[in-house]
């Protein structure tokens, strides 16, 4: 049945909950914006506000995350109310309504109070919606580079948009944990992978992508606003489904998770055991680990994001014509021409804006 549990929309038949009303914004949720540890509540409140979640967080669990080592506790008690099981998995499908629910309601204050987060050139904003947006990203931390961009352009465009992200958002045991079942998928994640990507685009989504994969991210605070090797696979799917290219700079991205390093082989090592992407080591990273429902935390910068000029389909098209081997090597040129073209404008706006 569906009941209408936003003043906009309808949720539909996934979202369970007995409320009517939308999701209220108030001092307690304002309290979890400017406490690190709170943001973890944040999201799993939201949800619950829309879902029958039984084997989500509850109130005593939620209070023990803001006391220093209470996220232990708050997991032991949760393990043992489970029956020492993880939590079902139990939503997988995207709904393009609970996503404009979470940006309305949730992300809404958070980009504009917390981030303070501006588009610049939206007039270099393409009328059609084939469109993969490729951005320098970067943090060492959960992605807000990418879902305030998200927030930006539904709010800019009224566009449904969707990001691809490491398979870990969506099936690492932390993940499984902290967030509720299948939180990532519906919000509208796509996990980077050749096969999910090509379906995506052969559904006119509106995506959102970065080159650099994870040597982004990883790359430390000493090579920052330094963009790594593309991955030319974006090039190769947007030509064969004449999709725009939009590149994307983002500065202020770079400081949601300060002074991280990379100890490449000491770093390996933690993450192979902890089967993490990548493990950020920081002053930070004591905090961490007192709250550890601060996962889902950035640190306060301010992020500004510039539309550069779009790339047409057609000017790669050509390449379809092309010899298999040759076809491989113009791709990956286009791709790191794309690259040298980008960093040029990050050199560029980073004069212009301190961040």
């Amino acid at each position: 049945m569906q009941i209408n549990r936003h003043p906009k929309n309808s949720l539909n038949s996934e979202v369970e909950n007995i409320s009517l009303e939308g999701y209220k914004f108030n001092w307690f949720d304002w309290f979890c914006v400017w406490y690190p540890p709170g943001w973890l509540i944040l999201f799993n409140r939201h949800w619950q506000h829309y879902h029958e979640d039984p084997d989500g967080w509850n109130w005593l669990e939620y209070l023990l995350f803001l006391i220093p080592a209470g996220f232990y506790i708050a997991l032991f008690i949760r393990w043992l109310r489970l029956g020492f099981r993880p939590p079902k998995r139990r939503h997988s499908a995207f709904n393009p309504q609970y996503q404009q629910a979470f940006r309305e309601e949730i992300l809404a204050p958070i980009v504009k109070s917390y981030f303070r987060a501006e588009l610049h050139l939206s007039e270099n904003l393409p009328k059609s919606e084939n469109i993969i947006f490729a951005m320098n990203h970067a943090g060492m931390c959960f992605p807000w580079d990418f879902v305030v961009l998200g927030y930006l352009l539904a709010e800019k465009k009224g566009w449904i948009v969707q990001p691809l992200a490491g398979v870990s958002l969506f099936e690492h045991p932390w993940m499984i944990w902290w967030l509720p079942s299948g939180w990532s998928q519906v919000l509208g994640g796509i996990k980077a992978q050749k096969k999910d990507f090509q379906s995506a685009v052969e559904q006119n989504r509106i995506l959102l992508y970065a080159p650099e994969g994870l040597r982004g991210p990883s790359k430390g605070w000493g090579k920052r606003y330094q963009l790594e090797k593309f991955d030319p696979s974006f090039i190769h799917i947007s030509q064969k489904n004449c999709m725009k290219i939009v590149p994307v700079i983002c500065i202020g991205n770079e400081n949601l998770h300060p002074w991280t390093i990379n100890i490449s082989r000491l770093q390996r090592k933690l993450q192979n055991l902890l089967k993490l992407p990548f493990l950020p080591l920081s002053p930070l990273l004591p905090i961490f680990m007192l709250f550890p429902s601060m996962g889902v935390w950035a640190a306060k910068s301010r992020l500004h994001y510039f539309i550069e000029s779009w790339i047409e389909a057609e000017a790669i098209e050509s390449l379809q014509t092309t010899e298999e081997t040759n076809l491989r090597k113009k791709i990956y040129c286009q791709a790191q021409k794309l690259r040298a073209q980008m960093q040029e404008q990050i050199n560029i706006r980073l004069k212009l804006i301190k961040p």
